[in-house]
């Protein structure tokens, strides 16, 4: 019993330091997507790039859009189901970023249905840095060859389109209006999952209880 006291206490703990190291993180991400945003990390920052230090930063990229090989990947908003929209936007040093121009539904997946929004010529988006989905979502697979993607995966979608020099993440523009209304940008979801308050009260209280069955042992042998 005194050892089960002993690991109770040491998870307890463990949970209060996670529970620390989580609101620091969101802190962090909090301050980061208010900030003025800064020109999306260049090519020889890709390798550091990692969530923990980069992702949802503010960030601004300019350059083309290769409309022809957007990917449309399967997306459930606040706006209903449908498709996210992640189009290459080649950069001036000759790099390639993906960028999830945001939402479109079900019935206007078709780019000929939404000309307007088919951005020509230079651009400059603003929007939040995101780690790659690799894989796809639960119990889906992303289908490269089929063209059903899941998951925003940036290795094998550049790797399916066949494109060079590729960011390791991509960007989520922000609400800028776009002409026609379409794609829906701005809708990036920022949640944490927080619950190690919880679980450290329960690590606690079994160390009590432990320690309290120990403590009524001990006297019964006492007796």
């Amino acid at each position: 019993m005194l050892l089960l006291t002993v690991a109770f206490l040491g998870l307890g703990t463990w949970q209060v330091q996670r529970l620390f190291w989580k609101l620091d993180l969101i802190a962090r991400v909090d301050a980061r997507v208010t900030a003025t945003p800064a020109p999306a990390p260049s090519s020889p920052a890709w390798p550091a790039i990692n969530a923990e230090n980069d992702e949802y930063r503010r960030v601004t990229a300019t350059g083309f859009f290769h409309h022809d090989e957007e990917t449309l990947v399967q997306a459930v908003t606040d706006l209903g189901p449908g498709f996210w929209i992640l189009t290459p936007l080649e950069q001036k040093d000759g790099t390639t970023v993906l960028v999830n121009r945001g939402f479109v539904p079900a019935n206007r997946r078709d780019p000929g249905l939404r000309p307007d929004g088919q951005l020509a010529g230079p651009v400059k988006i603003t929007g939040l840095v995101r780690i790659s989905e690799p894989g796809g979502a639960f119990l889906r697979s992303n289908d490269a060859a089929g063209g059903r993607w899941y998951s925003r995966d940036v290795a094998a979608i550049t790797a399916t389109k066949g494109l060079e020099k590729v960011a390791p993440y991509f960007i989520d523009a922000d609400a800028t209006p776009i002409p026609g209304g379409l794609p829906v940008g701005g809708l990036t979801v920022i949640r944490f999952r927080n619950s190690h308050l919880v679980y450290a009260v329960t690590w606690y209280l079994l160390a009590v209880m432990s320690a309290g069955g120990a403590y009524a042992i001990q006297r019964k042998r006492l007796a």
